[in-house]
């Protein structure tokens, strides 16, 4: 049996003055079977290695994006990496299937509490909703859809709240939580 490996994708535009994105990252980087990838220190002019990304794509199971939630979307070094490595032909389309039956996880942090983010809230959407896209994405290239894992109220979050959260998080990719649904 191969073992389950998960890469955790991290979209920060500075990772290293994060408080919440930098911690759940460390919190799991040691895990086996987890290899992180910081967008932002590996492609700092934004020109993505398409072809390296692609490959560590087919080497894992899971693919989690990881990133703080801007303007009701991915940070641009997400966008990026998106548009540049989820192209046709590798991971949707003709000979697309490269990430068929793989699970993707999002791992999201908002600025907003979680009461923002309803009809009646000031986001005016839920975050399902506002995920679509995202939702689409998955469906366009085969990947099963988790249930993202989202922090809200960042800014505002405990040491203990985000300690629980990073612990949630590591059970998430732990090898045997992975595999025990498969």
């Amino acid at each position: 049996m191969t073992p389950h490996r998960a890469l955790v994708v991290v979209a920060h535009p500075d990772l290293g003055a994060s408080r919440i994105t930098a911690e759940l990252a460390a919190a799991i980087r040691d895990l086996d079977g987890v290899t992180v990838r910081d967008l932002a220190a590996a492609y700092p002019d934004r020109r993505v290695d398409a072809a390296r990304e692609q490959e560590l794509l087919r080497e894992h199971d899971t693919i989690v994006l990881q990133f703080p939630w801007h303007w009701y979307s991915v940070p641009g070094v997400l966008k990026e990496w998106m548009d540049q490595v989820l192209t046709y032909g590798s991971a949707y389309g003709a000979g697309g299937e490269a990430l068929h039956g793989k699970r993707l996880q999002l791992v999201i942090s908002t600025g907003g509490p979680e009461s923002s983010y309803t009809p009646a809230g000031h986001n005016r959407f839920t975050m399902a909703e506002l995920l679509r896209p995202l939702d689409a994405t998955a469906h366009l290239c085969g990947l099963e859809m988790a249930e993202p894992l989202v922090l809200h109220s960042a800014p505002r979050v405990t040491p203990e709240d985000l300690a629980e959260h990073a612990a949630r998080y590591r059970e998430l990719l732990s090898p045997v939580t992975a595999t025990a649904g498969r």
